[in-house]
């Protein structure tokens, strides 16, 4: 692994590794390790963010390298340079190049031109720390992931993307409920669907029916609209009335967890009885954000 640009950049062994790496920093708590010192990590956002910046902020100053962050203001990417020569110059200065933009050929343009590694904070297309984040959290509460079934509700999204690979790397069960319209990549479901049968796992299910729910370990569900959808925030929020994760929905599941990547739209996707609930696991999820970073920086530029 040279960069992570998606969950498909992984295997079964790498994929397990850096989850076990992300279980011993939870464990290890606050205090700092000196791994990257002397290191230096660009963290580059020409999207709005909070968990994803400021859990990488303090990943990279955790284990001990100086984060240079940039937004895209800040950058000559916002002033016209191309993203191959961006990626050669910061090759000269850091160890390592974290980025949260758009398009996935963005981050693929970046990992061809630079020298050094490329991490996917997100794209349009996916988000493999977040799913890496997510795995960790559900394997610390649930156990083995190959005996876990998570249930996705909400949009076929760039969340959902990643999940479906890393579900079928790890032996998940992963089903994906969607209103009509709003399945997920075809092109990814390909994907995970053959990842899973090498690796003798179950298929993902992609659906409409709410009954897909029924008996799940765990629920995640996402925001009803991405960022740069929000010209379809009304008719999203006809659309996917009925798939809110709301107390009828969950009784679905007695025993399932209850998973949000936030930021939440209270009263839209998810209900404060539901998120604010004793299964919910989202604050968990959001700090495994940072344990997962850890791991991820400390594979690629140690």
């Amino acid at each position: 692994m040279n960069d992570l640009l998606s969950i498909a950049d992984l295997d079964a062994a790498s994929l397990r590794k850096l989850l076990d790496r992300a279980d011993a920093f939870r464990r290890a708590g606050r205090v700092r390790q000196p791994i990257l010192d002397g290191r230096s990590v660009a963290l580059l956002f020409e999207k709005p963010s909070t968990r994803t910046r400021v859990s990488f902020e303090v990943a990279v100053a955790r284990l001990g390298a100086h984060p240079v962050v940039l937004s895209a203001a800040e950058s000559q990417l916002g002033r016209g340079e191309t993203i191959a020569d961006t990626g050669r110059t910061l090759s000269r200065y850091v160890d390592a190049i974290v980025w949260r933009t758009y398009g996935q050929d963005r981050l693929e343009t970046m990992a061809e031109a630079a020298d050094v590694p490329v991490i996917n904070a997100l794209s349009d297309l996916e988000h493999p720390c977040q799913a890496l984040a997510d795995l960790a959290t559900m394997r610390w509460k649930l156990g083995p992931l190959d005996a876990v079934t998570l249930a996705y509700v909400g949009d076929g999204n760039n969340v959902v993307h990643s999940l479906l690979l890393a579900a079928a790397l790890s032996g998940m069960e992963l089903r994906c409920v969607t209103p009509p319209g709003f399945a997920p990549d075809p092109v990814i479901v390909a994907r995970a669907t053959t990842l899973a049968a090498e690796h003798g796992g179950p298929a993902p299910v992609v659906t409409t029916d709410l009954a897909a729910i029924d008996g799940v370990d765990a629920i995640y569900t996402d925001v009803w609209t991405s960022m740069g959808a929000e010209a379809e925030t009304e008719a999203r929020r006809a659309a996917f009335a009925d798939y809110q994760v709301n107390a009828a929905l969950v009784a679905r599941a007695p025993d399932a967890v209850i998973l949000h990547c936030l930021p939440a739209h209270r009263g839209e996707e998810i209900t404060d009885e539901v998120i604010d609930s004793p299964r919910s696991l989202v604050w968990d999820q959001a700090e495994h954000r940072l344990h997962a970073q850890c791991a991820v920086l400390e594979a690629l530029i140690r």
